[in-house]
């Protein structure tokens, strides 16, 4: 005869100042089949990727739209600034989930200080992250429009069209690069108040 456990729900999903979300449940069965002896861990890293993501979602946004009105990428000026516009609103909408969601029980500092220093980490992280788009953004628009004209050859792209995809593709790769920063350097520091 075969027995089914129910994973319980997560205290973080009852705390108070917490925020309960319909993939809540979701998220705790996956962390308990995966994590084992880690469940919250992996619990707290599934929603620090699920914040990332939406702060992904932020950030290359705000760069595909102010490329395409107010800020072209023109030079490495531009795309720096247009990057670091896109870092900040990220940022925020990330810190306030982290707090309210991924770290709820992270009461004990107070906000000032967790703000504080979740800024640093994420001025560090758009420090790490420009460097790489700066350095990169050109090559991976030439590499990829070199590629979509072999595939498609009335494709002939302009400088500023070629930056966009290359700032776009250097984007995606920065992100990835930056989150694994952002999970350790928040965890260990900013939120380092919970078990």
């Amino acid at each position: 005869m075969s027995h089914t456990v129910t994973p319980k729900a997560s205290n973080s999903t009852r705390r108070p100042g917490g925020v309960a979300t319909p993939i809540d449940s979701l998220i705790v069965a996956l962390s308990v089949k995966i994590g084992r002896g880690q469940a919250k861990e992996v619990e707290r890293f599934i929603k620090f990727a699920v914040v990332g993501t939406l702060g992904f979602i932020i950030d290359l946004g705000t760069v595909i739209i102010l490329q395409n009105t107010v800020l072209p990428p023109e030079n490495d000026q531009s795309v720096t600034l247009v990057n670091s516009i896109a870092f900040v609103l990220a940022v925020c909408s990330n810190f306030i989930w982290n707090r309210l969601w991924t770290y709820p029980d992270s009461r004990s500092y107070s906000l000032q200080r967790q703000l504080t220093q979740f800024a640093i980490v994420s001025v560090i992280g758009l420090a790490i992250r420009n460097v790489w788009i700066h350095g990169a953004y050109e090559y991976l628009g030439q590499l990829s429009t070199a590629i979509l004209q072999d595939a498609f050859v009335d494709y002939a792209p302009e400088l500023i069209d070629q930056n966009k995809l290359g700032t776009t593709i250097a984007l995606v790769f920065g992100v990835l690069i930056v989150m694994i920063w952002n999970f350790v350097a928040n965890r260990f520091w900013t939120y380092s108040d919970v078990d």
